[in-house]
């Protein structure tokens, strides 16, 4: 019923940027709030930055000031701005959203893009 489509991963020194996009399908983008995960290897999930049906964000503390969460309800499309990226910064990103009621109600996740950060 939802699907969830993130692009926009690569290869970037450290210093560099990334924008990161997640197109999603089968809910009512406007109506349900937005999470970008990351996962590397042998570390926890991490919840990165969320945005709010209201526009409202939040951000790890691991993040905060570097990255950018928004949306555009319009395009169904969520984006993750990255900038002064480093090493630790490299995982596996994740776009995810929990609808709460009706007939979608679950939790969807894209199927994520390499962000890797290496000089």
């Amino acid at each position: 019923q939802v699907q969830l489509v993130e692009s926009g991963g690569g290869l970037v020194q450290p210093g560099g940027s990334l924008r990161l996009s997640c197109v999603a399908s089968g809910t009512i983008f406007s109506f349900n709030d937005m999470n970008w995960y990351r996962l590397a290897p042998g570390k926890e999930r991490e919840l990165v930055a969320s945005i709010t049906v209201t526009g409202s964000t939040n951000y790890a503390d691991s993040v905060k000031g570097r990255f950018t969460i928004s949306r555009d309800n319009a395009k169904n499309t969520v984006y993750l701005q990255m900038n002064s990226l480093n090493p630790e910064d490299t995982a596996v990103y994740y776009c995810n959203v929990r609808p709460r009621f009706g007939v979608i109600k679950g939790d969807y996740w894209g199927q994520g893009t390499q962000v890797t950060v290496s000089s």
